[in-house]
């Protein structure tokens, strides 16, 4: 038996922190996969949370049988040569993708809340995810799960103001907002946001699957680690259900909403936001890099400096337009990976 190293807090926080980032927690992911649907989003959320929890298991558990240090083992094994080479691939791109949205998200906060320049917000969160990176997979588990919860909490606190302030709840109307081209119904939609999330994130449960001591830690994490992310996403959703027409077309809707309770709570919320954005920026570079080199080498200092000085430079391509495009890309790519999944879990039993 392995010797215990992180709790099932632990593990829930991380799964948490690793989901969350700028699309999650600004509002563009739930606003273009849900809230774009109408009162069907609320089909779509109760389908993700479920699915968290079932996938968050599989791969973790997995990670902790295969001793895996990145997501290649796990997805070796579930796909075999060829779909797990395309697995792998998918992966890999959407880690450096995901960290590049990472980084412009931020340089979007801090235009849209402290009217600085886009670039200066890139580069602060290109900076320290590099340095807590640069610390090891220890200092990557304790920073993502302690600021975790706080997420949550945030969206939780907007969401009910939000309903309690609404002068009616029965007026809404979400027509005149734009669907996603590359989302054709809610259900399409929620299995996408499920596979750009969850595949991605192979590269962070699968070790943190083997730094567990056994099954019942893997599968309570998973279980409180998903039904936070559910949580979250129904806040959040519920939030700009209410307020739809007023942010359509704002870079990251939540603060709006925020701002409307109080200043106090737009920073906090501000804060709260750009501390997601590095939990799962530092994510992100983690695995893209684990994946290229052994991380104990000199060598990962070169690719990790490397990797961020290139998604700095592609994150100038703006944060909504990754979330539009390269998400749903990702998505559709990744289904594939989630059926493996599926079929060994199933073949297995």
């Amino acid at each position: 038996m392995k010797e215990k190293r992180i709790t099932v807090f632990q593990v829930a926080g991380t799964y948490i922190g690793t989901i969350v980032g700028a699309g999650f927690a600004s509002g563009q992911e739930i606003f273009q996969f849900f809230v774009s649907f109408g009162i069907w989003g609320v089909a779509g959320l109760i389908t993700i949370t479920v699915l968290f929890i079932y996938f968050g298991y599989i791969i973790m558990e997995l990670g902790w049988k295969l001793d895996a240090s990145s997501h290649l083992p796990i997805v070796a094994k579930v796909g075999g040569r060829i779909l797990g080479s395309f697995s792998d691939m998918v992966i890999t791109f959407f880690l450096f993708g995901a960290l590049t949205a990472m980084i412009a998200g931020s340089g979007a906060l801090f235009h849209q809340e402290f009217g600085l320049h886009p670039m200066l917000g890139s580069f602060f969160m290109a900076l320290i995810t590099v340095i807590t990176v640069l610390g090891g997979f220890n200092s990557i588990i304790n920073s993502i799960s302690t600021i975790a919860p706080f997420l949550v909490l945030s969206a939780l606190f907007v969401s009910i103001f939000s309903i309690l302030s609404a002068p009616s709840l029965t007026g809404i109307d979400t027509r005149s907002i734009e669907k996603p081209v590359m989302l054709r119904n809610w259900l399409w939609s929620a299995i996408l946001y499920i596979s750009y999330n969850i595949v991605p994130s192979i590269s962070i449960l699968g070790p943190l699957g083997r730094e567990t001591q056994n099954r019942k830690i893997i599968r309570k994490g998973a279980i409180i680690g998903g039904l936070g992310l559910g949580i979250g996403a129904t806040s959040i959703f519920m939030t700009l259900f209410i307020n739809a027409e007023t942010v359509k077309n704002l870079e990251v809707p939540m603060i709006m909403i925020a701002r409307r309770i109080s200043p106090v709570v737009q920073v906090l919320y501000s804060v709260v936001l750009l501390a997601e954005i590095y939990t799962s920026a530092v994510g992100d570079l983690y695995g893209f890099a684990s994946r290229i080199c052994n991380m104990k080498t000199k060598k990962a200092t070169f690719v990790i400096l490397i990797c961020s000085v290139l998604a700095f430079s592609a994150s100038l391509a703006g944060f909504s337009n990754l979330v539009r495009y390269l998400y749903p890309s990702v998505g559709y790519c990744g289904v594939l990976t989630l059926i493996c999944l599926i079929y060994y879990r199933v073949a297995r039993h």
